[in-house]
């Protein structure tokens, strides 16, 4: 393996559209969401340690998850687990983590990657990552992965690129919001978009020479701390001056910025399981299209529905049609899912009123 390889896998949020399974106290990446017998956490590490050395992946997370990540992926040194003593959106902790990979190698190409995305063929990703990292290696260029759309999402960002560029690399014209229905159905009829993945590759230097030139305030702030990343004094240091960054992402910090950014249309599947209806897509299903996790499940004239339950339990479900019913602890949802985007403002709701009522 190429030593000069690093990964950094972001593993901070709280996955609130899969409530009641994620909570902040325990969110989505530390769960097995498909039954497969790996955390989505886990099954990231894995797939990028088939590139990148084991002792080169950094895990950025939420300090409230420390002895989570150390329980689910021992083989990490304490070392490599990057906490976050705020919550400060990608930019500055994707900041934090390359100052620290220069540090240790500065002629490093790492790559940024999503701790709860679902990729199936693995050997693609590492394929189409390597693809990358040859480019990053050879050109100061800032790369993401995009996604061949299959439908209009309205969920996803999109990246435009030149639908007359031929290349099998694309340069990117600009990065697109989550649309409407009529606009994402416009952005797949024109065959030159494509879904943003999140994941990002790049040299050391690229990133960091992008930061001074479009966030100089930022980049002053942690280089500050660059004598002392890596040592004793880090931490302190972090938790002093983490909190001063920007609240702010890498896309409209850098990549909606910068000039250099190029897109690999990837060949392998991805789902960034953001809700239970991207979950359900990635599930079997009977032959009524039901999906079900872990629970043993008997329906009768009902239709597309997924069930998620704690092992072993049993569900008998008559007559509905198209709805989420999962089942947590002492929390029973059962929501239909068109309205899934609305089951972040209800998990806030429910915790509103269960500390009112104590």
């Amino acid at each position: 393996m190429n030593s000069n390889y690093f990964a950094v896998v972001m593993a901070g949020g709280v996955g609130s559209r899969f409530w009641p399974v994620s909570t902040p106290e325990f969110p989505k990446q530390f769960h097995d969401m498909l039954g497969s017998g790996e955390t989505l956490i886990q099954k990231t590490f894995n797939r990028l340690s088939q590139l990148i050395p084991k002792e080169n992946i950094l895990i950025l997370t939420n300090e409230n998850y420390q002895d989570i990540v150390q329980e689910q992926l021992p083989s990490v040194e304490k070392n490599n687990i990057i906490l976050e003593p705020a919550m400060r959106n990608t930019a500055p902790c994707i900041l934090y983590a390359a100052m620290k990979i220069k540090k240790i190698n500065p002629e490093a190409v790492m790559v940024v990657a999503p701790s709860d995305h679902w990729i199936e063929d693995e050997l693609q990703f590492a394929a189409n990552l390597q693809r990358t990292f040859d480019v990053c290696e050879r050109d100061g260029v800032l790369m993401t992965l995009g996604i061949l759309p299959t439908f209009p999402n309205t969920g996803y960002g999109y990246i435009e690129f030149n639908k007359l560029d031929s290349r099998p690399i694309k340069k990117v014209a600009q990065f697109r919001e989550k649309p409407d229905y009529v606009t994402a159905r416009k952005f797949v009829q024109s065959r030159h978009f494509l879904w943003n993945s999140g994941i990002f590759i790049w040299s050391v230097s690229a990133i960091l020479d992008a930061f001074s030139q479009y966030q100089p305030e930022m980049t002053e702030l942690f280089d500050q701390g660059f004598d002392k990343y890596n040592t004793s004094e880090e931490k302190a240091f972090i938790q002093e001056n983490y909190s001063k960054a920007d609240n702010i992402s890498i896309d409209y910090a850098i990549m909606e910025n910068a000039n250099n950014v190029y897109v690999l249309p990837a060949t392998f599947d991805w789902n960034d399981l953001g809700t239970w209806g991207s979950l359900y897509d990635k599930l079997p299903k009977d032959a009524a299209d039901n999906a079900v996790v872990n629970a043993e499940a008997f329906f009768n004239n009902a239709t597309n529905n997924i069930v998620r339950t704690d092992k072993e339990k049993v569900v008998v479900i008559d007559g509905i049609s198209d709805y989420i019913v999962v089942d947590k602890d002492d929390i029973l949802l059962i929501y239909p899912k068109k309205k899934e985007q609305e089951i972040k403002n209800v998990s806030l709701y429910v915790a509103e009123k269960l500390r009112e009522d104590k």
